[in-house]
């Protein structure tokens, strides 16, 4: 049917990720057995893996191997299908106690060439 349309405006991944709305980990992901390229959307980059300031003992580097290590917990767990919801505790205050709970998902798709990368991004997201 749209065949022979004129595309008339495209976002790619290259283009999110050259703005800022999408964050490339990659690098860490790799560390932590993904094969795929993996980017987080900016929201759930500052609402998991940023540090709010003076917030004591955190730091994003951390933060991100927890949002990636629980991700990939979900993985194994679940049987197939491209999304894949999780959850992970997150410090963003100093109160005591277990932190609040944060859900996320990951969508795997195709990438701007038709290879798959894995999405994380806030459940409303899309």
């Amino acid at each position: 049917m749209f065949d022979d349309a004129e595309v008339i405006h495209a976002y790619t991944c290259a283009d999110a990720l050259r703005d800022g709305v999408l964050i490339d980990v990659s690098a860490t992901a790799r560390e932590a057995g993904f094969r795929w390229p993996v980017a987080l959307t900016c929201a759930a980059w500052e609402r998991c893996v940023s540090v709010p300031p003076g917030v004591a003992g955190q730091d994003e580097a951390g933060r991100l191997w927890d949002v990636l290590w629980m991700l990939r917990c979900a993985v194994a767990r679940q049987d197939s299908g491209r999304v894949v919801p999780f959850e992970l505790h997150v410090r963003n205050d100093n109160r005591e106690g277990t932190p609040p709970l944060v859900r996320l998902k990951a969508v795997c798709g195709p990438g701007d060439e038709g290879e798959p990368v894995i999405t994380v991004m806030l459940p409303d997201e899309d």
